[in-house]
């Protein structure tokens, strides 16, 4: 394909962000008049060879297949070519009028008559079409319908009548598949995620139930890696082989390295995970979060722009931001890596390797703590601690044996 030029008008905004970065050229039709005129909004004068014509909202249509009838059109002797199928209800699509098994004309639903309507067989909305036949004809369409609108369909019988060869290739119903409501939205998405799950599955990846799964087409998952129900992994994310996702945990634009263990309700976002690591369940990486080999990141525990080392652990109820944690350290139940100040400004924590950290503790960044320390529990650490050493910070504990209260307590 030479050029991809894409008509916009309700919702140019959106299109625009969308398909411009892939390379598309858009061109806007100030009116909706009609797919005809939507065409001439193309510029077709500009376009030389061979042009494919098709709906904007055709999900389902691969790029294999497109290879496919543009294959079949150059090998025949047509000017013009209408994609069809047969479908067992019809509904709105237009119908293919054949005379002697030629194609004839297609009749838009809404100006079909009740035999017309008994016709199986549909316009796609796809049309493979000389270019010098395109510009020829396209200017002799007229408005003269029930809704005043210019039908691209009108080619056929401008074509037929100038005797310029007109075919139809014969396709499916997939090809056919357009997505006008939030039903058929939902259903188009059934079809492209149970389609990613048996490509995946046939290249090795064990996916317990695919019709519950839900993997994104720019997803890569390497053989033997195991995908229970409910799981969502979305964008340009990359997961190694013989990895572990339980259930109903969703993973975004990540990297996720072989053995790495997902357990369920954890949620991964434009993050990196190394090799064996373990999270969850109930493990939210945000952005920015590069964890280690061997790590392993409990339950309820939240990463933001942290990197933790080889072998570290963050057991359970945590937050570790703009962090950066060495090899081998144990974080308690309860850490916080305090890093807004009253500034509104972000600082960094830096831990060392084989640091162990006590429950509840704080870190009131910017701080560093050296290797081979140990932070008492319950500490609020505000200066750095050199490496070896033993800190605690916290309020001392007093007991007064055979307390009376100066007023009784009120049950």
């Amino acid at each position: 394909v030479d050029e991809i030029r894409v008509i916009v008008g309700y919702g140019e905004k959106l299109v625009r962000s969308l398909v411009e970065p892939m390379g598309a050229v858009c061109m806007t039709q100030s009116q909706q008049l009609g797919t005809a005129d939507a065409v001439r909004s193309a510029q077709p004068d500009t376009i030389e060879g061979d042009v494919i014509i098709l709906n904007g909202d055709h999900p389902l249509l691969r790029a294999q297949e497109l290879k496919t009838l543009l294959a079949e059109f150059r090998e025949g002797n047509d000017y013009l070519s209408v994609v069809t199928c047969e479908l067992k209800n019809p509904k709105s699509f237009g119908r293919i009028v054949r005379h002697q098994g030629a194609l004839k004309a297609i009749v838009e639903a809404k100006d079909a008559s009740a035999e017309t309507l008994k016709i199986k067989e549909v316009n796609t909305g796809i049309y493979l079409v000389k270019a010098d036949i395109l510009k020829q004809n396209l200017k002799e369409i007229k408005n003269n319908n029930s809704k005043g609108e210019y039908y691209l369909t009108d080619l056929i019988s401008i074509c037929n009548d100038k005797n310029q060869s007109v075919g139809a290739i014969r396709s499916t119903r997939r090809v056919a598949f357009g997505v006008n409501s939030q039903e058929e939205l939902a259903k188009a998405s059934q079809v492209a995620f149970l389609t990613k799950a048996k490509n995946l599955m046939n290249s090795g990846v064990i996916i317990v139930d695919p019709k519950n799964t839900y993997i994104e087409d720019t997803v890569e998952i390497g053989e033997a890696t195991v995908v229970y129900p409910g799981v969502y992994i979305r964008g340009n994310t990359k997961i190694g082989k013989y990895a572990v996702i339980e259930s109903n945990s969703v993973i975004q634009n990540s990297t996720l390295a072989d053995g790495v263990v997902v357990k369920a309700m954890s949620h991964l976002e434009e993050s990196v995970v190394a090799h064996k690591a373990q999270l969850g369940p109930y493990a939210r990486l945000r952005p920015g979060a590069d964890i280690g080999e061997d790590v392993r990141i409990g339950n309820f525990v939240e990463i933001k722009k942290a990197k933790l080392g080889k072998g570290t652990k963050v057991g359970h109820l945590s937050y570790l931001g703009d962090a950066e944690l060495g090899r081998d350290v144990n974080v308690g139940c309860g850490t916080i890596t305090c890093n807004y100040a009253v500034d509104k400004k972000k600082y960094k924590t830096k831990i060392g390797d084989n640091v162990f950290v006590g429950s509840d503790t704080q870190f009131v960044a910017p701080v560093e703590i050296g290797d081979e320390v140990i932070i008492g529990s319950g500490s609020t650490i505000t200066k750095d601690v050199p490496a070896k050493s033993l800190a605690v910070a916290r309020a001392k504990q007093i007991i007064k044996e055979n307390y009376k209260p100066k007023k009784k307590l009120k049950d």
